[in-house]
């Protein structure tokens, strides 16, 4: 069978990127069995021939009404697949689809029928925000990160900021490469309204949000950076955690020297 990536060069990198970073979460642990979500857009990558693809399953209804995302084009992490085998092969454990002119139906369009996420609706939502809002990013990415779910079993790390000043101050290129910080949750039922909500009120303020004792949704420019975030406030919180174990609470970088770090590499303030 040919695939929708064959002799799209720019289309089969941003797929096989999606490729790279779940293989990353299964090395880490953090993608039991079917854990996790991804989706990417990549209208940018689609060509005519694409759009005049036929549909290869039923219209599903999206349970939402995204305009912004009208004859959009995503790539999605297939339901009840595991990122080790999408690691291995992303168009048969994931798909192409297309949502609808009316920003309320999507179809697949390739390789498989592989019936996106459940969690696709508010995923999408996030991506209808970032068009409405004109930001340039285009990636959105869910996991299970061990050491940042400990921590949000402690309520006192679930104060606003909070958390984020103890992961900036362990290493500092945590302030660097993740420098909104971390945004904070509180527990909702996994893949409710509530909990998309609550997710996109965070991402006015956050590139990354933790959810409270469930995991870490991230977003970026594309796949690769939106990993990279999750990956530095995971180190972060290994240094942390690695330091109690020892028997101490970590001193971390004063607030005057977080505040050089962010002259110094002109972040936000």
């Amino acid at each position: 069978m040919s695939s929708i990536l064959n002799g799209r060069p720019d289309l089969n990198k941003k797929v096989y990127e999606v490729a790279e970073v779940a293989g990353c979460l299964w090395q880490k642990g953090w993608a039991e069995r079917n854990g996790g979500n991804i989706t990417i857009n990549v209208t940018d990558y689609v060509d005519d021939n694409i759009r005049q693809l036929p549909a290869i399953s039923e219209i599903k209804a999206i349970g939402l009404n995204l305009p912004a995302i009208r004859n959009n084009y995503f790539y999605c992490k297939g339901t009840g697949k595991r990122m080790r085998d999408l690691a291995k092969d992303p168009m048969a454990n994931g798909s192409i689809i297309r949502v609808l002119d009316d920003g309320a139906h999507y179809v697949v369009i390739a390789d498989n029928p592989v019936q996106p996420t459940s969690e696709l609706p508010s995923h999408l939502l996030v991506h209808n925000w970032f068009i409405e809002s004109g930001s340039t990013y285009s990636a959105t990415l869910h996991t299970h990160p061990i050491d940042l779910i400990a921590m949000s079993h402690h309520a006192s790390f679930l104060q606003k900021d909070v958390l984020t000043n103890i992961l900036w101050s362990m290493i500092p290129e945590t302030k660097a490469f993740c420098p909104k910080g971390l945004g904070i949750v509180p527990y909702c039922l996994p893949g409710s309204n509530e909990l998309a909500q609550a997710t996109l009120k965070e991402l006015n303020d956050y590139d990354v949000v933790l959810w409270e004792k469930h995991g870490v949704f991230a977003v970026d420019t594309d796949i690769i950076n939106a990993f990279d975030q999750i990956d530095v406030l995971s180190k972060s919180a290994q240094i942390y955690i690695a330091s109690k174990n020892m028997g101490y609470t970590p001193e971390g970088m004063s607030m005057e020297q977080m505040h050089e770090m962010t002259i110094a590499f002109n972040l936000p303030k």
